[in-house]
C-alpha cells in the first residue's frame, strides 16, 4: 500500500510522492518562545515526530525543520513584564522547550532556526515582494496586497470577501484593503528593532516562516504542518506571500492536527484550564503522554482528563509487560536467536507488522497502529504460555515489537525488562484488591501477566506468596 496523506489543501487523501525520490522536506511551525509550552503545543510536537520517524522507518532521508519565533508582540510584553530583554526571554523559554522535548522522548529536529538569525533573508523576501508590487510601504510598515494574490483563501477554503480576520491581523487605516496583512512593523519607542529599507522595525508573524522555509528547504516543501489553529490566517498568508514570490506551490501536502480539549471543554486562558507540559511530565511518564497523544487520530479533537490518562497508564503497562516477558524468556531460551524462526511465528509477526504498516500508511492512523501493537501483545502472551519457546521465535517476536515501538515510542524499551520484586508485590496487592471488589477480569489479567513472567502464585495460611519458576 502506498502512503496516503490527507492534504488540507485538497480536503482529500493523496498518495505521497516526494519531490525528490527518497527524501522528505518537512516544515512544522514551532512555538513563540515567550512562555512554557502547553499540552496543545505538545500534540504537533509528538505527532510530527512520529511522521518523521515513520518516514525514516521507510528509509527516507528526512530534513525536518521546526522554527522558533523569538521576537513578536507577546515577547516584547513578556520582557516588559519581567524587566528583561526579548533575547533573554527567548533564551529562557527555548531552553525550557528543549527540556520538554527531551522529557517527551522527542529527538531534535534537523534544524530549529530562529527569526532573529534570519533577518537578512526576511528583509530580502519582503523587498522582493515590494519590487513585484505585491507589497507596499506606508508609515514605516509594509503590507501585503492580499487581493493581488488571486488564490488567497484556497487553503482554508474561504472566500476573501467572507473571511473573518482575527489573530495578529490588525485593522489599520494605512492599509489599502482591510484584509492586507503586515510584513514589516515599524518599531515603537523602546522596542527591539532591526534596520531595513523601510526604517527600523521587525517582521510580521507570517513572513518569518515563508523566509525560513525557503532558505532551509527551498521554494516548495514536501510537507508543511502545524496545528489546526494555524490554517488561517498564518498558513493562508504564508501561501500567499510565498507563491506570489516564487510562482510555485509552497507545499505539496498540508497537514494539520486537531485541537485538545480539557475535560471536554475548550482549553483557554479565560477558563484557566491550560496544562503546561512541564507540569504534565511531573505526573506522567513520557510514554504515557505519547500514548495519550497518539491514541486518537491526529485530525480529530483529543480530550484530556484524569480518566483518559489512567487508561493510558494501564495500556502502556500492558505493552511494556508483554515486551518485558519476551525479553525475560529470551534470556533463558534454548537455541540461537539468529536462527530462522518457526513458520508459524514468522507468519504471525508478518501479519502483525503488515497490519501496523497498513494503518500507518493510511494517513498515519496511529490509534489503529496501536491496536496492531496490542494484537502483537496477544500473540506474544499466547506464545509465552508454551513451556519451551525457541530463542529464534522470541527474537522474531521482539524484533516486530521494536519495529513498531521504534516509530511510536510508547514503551520505554530499556524498562521492558524482567520485573523487579517490588513490582511483583504491587501487582499481587492490586490483584488481591481486585478479588475483594469482585473485579475478576482484572484479577485474571494480573495472574496471567505474572504467569507469563514466570511468577508462580501460592495460597498459604499466611496469605498469598510468590516464587519464580
Amino acid at each position: 500500500m502506498a502512503l496516503q496523506i490527507y492534504n488540507t489543501l485538497t480536503r482529500s487523501k493523496e498518495t505521497f510522492v516526494p519531490a525528490q525520490p527518497g527524501k522528505v522536506k518537512m516544515y512544522v511551525c514551532g512555538p513563540t518562545v515567550y512562555d512554557y509550552i502547553h499540552i496543545g503545543n505538545a500534540r504537533p510536537m509528538i505527532f510530527f515526530d512520529v511522521v518523521r520517524a515513520y518516514f525514516e522507518n521507510q528509509r527516507y532521508d528526512v530534513n525536518y525543520v521546526v522554527n522558533f519565533t523569538d521576537v513578536d508582540d507577546k515577547m516584547i510584553r513578556k520582557a516588559e513584564q519581567t524587566g528583561t530583554t526579548v533575547p533573554e526571554v527567548a533564551e529562557k523559554f527555548i531552553a525550557a522547550y528543549y527540556e520538554d522535548l527531551d522529557g517527551l522522548g522527542i529527538p531534535r529536529a534537523t534544524l530549529n532556526p530562529r527569526v532573529t538569525e534570519n533577518m537578512e533573508e526576511i528583509i530580502d523576501f519582503i523587498q522582493e515582494l515590494v519590487d513585484r508590487d505585491f507589497a507596499y510601504e506606508n508609515g514605516g510598515d509594509v503590507f501585503f496586497r492580499t487581493r493581488k494574490f488571486d488564490d488567497y483563501g484556497k487553503l482554508s477554503q474561504q472566500k476573501l470577501d467572507e473571511l473573518q480576520f482575527g489573530i495578529r491581523i490588525e485593522v489599520d487605516k494605512r492599509k489599502e484593503s482591510p484584509e492586507d496583512f503586515v510584513l514589516w512593523k515599524a518599531a515603537k519607542p523602546g522596542e527591539i528593532y532591526w534596520s531595513s529599507p523601510w526604517g527600523d522595525g521587525r517582521p510580521g508573524w507570517h513572513i518569518e516562516c515563508s523566509a525560513m522555509a525557503r532558505r532551509y528547504l527551498g521554494d516548495t516543501l514536501d510537507i508543511h504542518g502545524g496545528g489546526q489553529d494555524l490554517q488561517f490566517p498564518h498558513h493562508e498568508c504564508e501561501v500567499a506571500q510565498s507563491e506570489a514570490l516564487t510562482g510555485k506551490p509552497l507545499a505539496n501536502y498540508w497537514m494539520h492536527n486537531g485541537y485538545i480539549r480539557i475535560n471536554n471543554e475548550k482549553m483557554s486562558k479565560s477558563l484557566g484550564n491550560g496544562v503546561l507540559v512541564k507540569d504534565l511530565r511531573e505526573q506522567y511518564a513520557k510514554e504515557v503522554i505519547r500514548y495519550f497523544m497518539l491514541s486518537t487520530h491526529y485530525r480529530n479533537p483529543l480530550n484530556y482528563s484524569d480518566e483518559v490518562m489512567a487508561q493510558a497508564i494501564s495500556s502502556v503497562e500492558r505493552l511494556a509487560n508483554a515486551a518485558g516477558n519476551v525479553k525475560h524468556r529470551l534470556s533463558a531460551a534454548v537455541g540461537l536467536p539468529d536462527e530462522a524462526p518457526s513458520e508459524a511465528v514468522a507468519a504471525k509477526m508478518s501479519a502483525v507488522l503488515a497490519e501496523f504498516h497498513e494503518k500507518m500508511q493510511d494517513d498515519f492512523n496511529t490509534p489503529d497502529a496501536i491496536t496492531a501493537m496490542f494484537l502483537w501483545a496477544s500473540e506474544a502472551n499466547q506464545l509465552l504460555q508454551e513451556a519451551s519457546v525457541p530463542a529464534a521465535d522470541l527474537q522474531a517476536v521482539l524484533r516486530a515489537f521494536e519495529e513498531m515501538n521504534g516509530v511510536l515510542r510508547i514503551v520505554d524499551s530499556a524498562e521492558a525488562e524482567e520485573m523487579l520484586d517490588e513490582e511483583i508485590e504491587q501487582l499481587i496487592a492490586e490483584r488481591t484488591e481486585a478479588r475483594k471488589n469482585k473485579n475478576w477480569a482484572r484479577a485474571d489479567e494480573i495472574r496471567d501477566m505474572l504467569a507469563a513472567q514466570g511468577i508462580l502464585l501460592e495460597d498459604t495460611a499466611q496469605g498469598m506468596r510468590w516464587r519464580r519458576k
